[in-house]
């Protein structure tokens, strides 16, 4: 297949020196960037050079390495907020990780639930937007509902609708805007118009969807929005929650310590205002450096070409691996309203077992449930192999996943290849 845009893959993987690596006589072909992308240089030297040159303590610290820290760190908060559109830099709280995010949303949104009202999740969330709202309708009595899944891994919006899953009950949304398994984006900007019609409030992960493709929190429709920076090949350490700022402005703290205080007293303490209400501690400083740097980056190169390209390769891998006997492709086959994250079971082989001996010829993928359990329950698998493209993936490296599949399909099963294609559906 001839390439679909002018995408200039092979200028993008020079600037990520890890991707030079080799797998004993393999060149290595890194397939799992929804678990964790890759860093360019400039991102590792951003972060490099902070701690050589300005590492000091925010805030607090007045002298001239604290003025430097405080600077590049708001400096930071403000990059964010343009990358993702929001209106103003104190809409984005930065916190360890899109996790941290998320259970913060649950515990200060939490605090309104009672008995009678209702959550409301998706089947194919990963725990970090499912667990925390268990923990929230455990703790006030309310109830958790859920989407369910059509047979090619999408929202079943019909049957949603003729349940009645968001209704006056309903106090909270939450859904991914990507699934971290099926690849599938969903209509979040049409869920939430419903929540928000019943006075509900929306909230999206959108750990899975921030680094391939245009974001813009301004016209999403969400109330709050958790994303990670070391998928967006940025640091690890930290992840942003954007949130509506009277909303912010209305949620108690989650962590109570230095930098979220207003004034401290020894029977009651007063706030200060978002975003440091809730950036209790020392921040990811550091991380927020690297992590507008990877903004900056991103942009560079363009987040409509990074979608583009990730089309192109989820449409290149998809024809590939369904023409393979014996895989299951979990999620849509066709690269409409989904990322390059492809998931799919082998039949008769473990995840496991295939994903070592992948590895053994260089290609990196992942095998388990992902953080995903209640999904692959409701596919009747225990876990699947995940394959995830970002913008440095190479058509190349679909060829050596699509071989690595096939051959670690015929070690397990006893298969025997007999020629070029052998074992392929069409051959």
């Amino acid at each position: 297949m001839s390439g679909a845009t002018d995408y200039d893959v092979e200028a993008v993987r020079a600037d990520f020196p890890i991707l030079n690596t080799r797998v004993g006589d393999y060149p290595l072909a890194y397939l799992d960037s929804a678990n964790t992308s890759q860093k360019p240089q400039v991102v590792i030297d951003a972060v490099a050079d902070h701690y050589a040159h300005h590492n000091a303590n925010v805030a607090r610290a007045m002298h001239k390495l604290g003025l430097e820290a405080t600077q590049a760190y708001e400096g930071g908060r403000e990059r964010i907020a343009r990358f993702i559109g929001a209106e103003r830099p104190e809409e984005v709280i930065a916190l360890s990780n899109a996790s941290e995010g998320l259970n913060l949303c649950a515990y200060t949104l939490g605090s309104r639930l009672k008995p009678g009202d209702e959550v409301v999740v998706s089947v194919m969330e990963h725990h970090s937007n499912l667990v925390p709202w268990q923990l929230a309708c455990q703790r006030t009595g309310a109830t958790l509902r859920w989407f369910d899944i059509t047979d090619e891994g999408r929202l079943d919006l019909e049957k949603a609708e003729r349940e009645g899953l968001i209704n006056e009950h309903t106090k909270v949304v939450s859904i991914a805007l990507a699934s971290n398994v099926l690849g599938t984006v969903n209509p979040v900007t049409a869920i939430a118009a419903q929540a928000h019609a019943v006075g509900a409030v929306m909230v999206v992960d959108a750990s899975q969807a921030v680094p391939q493709m245009p974001v813009d929190v301004s016209t999403l429709g969400a109330d709050l929005v958790a994303f990670t920076g070391h998928k967006m090949v940025g640091p690890t350490g930290i992840g942003i929650l954007w949130g509506h700022y009277d909303l912010l402005a209305d949620l108690p703290p989650f962590l109570g310590g230095g930098e979220m205080i207003e004034i401290v007293r020894m029977d009651h303490s007063t706030y200060a205002e978002p975003p440091h209400r809730f950036e209790a501690g020392t921040p990811p400083i550091a991380q927020m450096v690297g992590l507008a740097k990877a903004a900056d980056y991103l942009d560079g190169v363009g987040m409509a070409a990074i979608a583009a390209h990730e089309r192109d390769i989820a449409d290149y891998a998809l024809a590939g691996l369904t023409g393979l006997k014996g895989l299951r492709i979990l999620g849509p086959t066709e690269a409409v309203d989904r990322t390059g994250t492809i998931s799919f079971t082998i039949e008769g082989v473990h995840p496991h077992d295939a994903m070592s001996l992948m590895d053994s010829h260089g290609v990196a993928v992942r095998g388990g449930h992902h953080c995903a359990r209640p999904l692959h329950e409701r596919l009747g698998i225990q876990a699947s192999l995940r394959a995830s493209a970002y913008l440095y993936t190479t058509r190349g490296e679909i060829d050596a996943l699509v071989d690595a599949v096939e051959y670690a399909r015929d070690f397990f099963t006893g298969r025997t290849l007999t020629g070029a294609g052998a074992g392929r559906s069409d051959s």
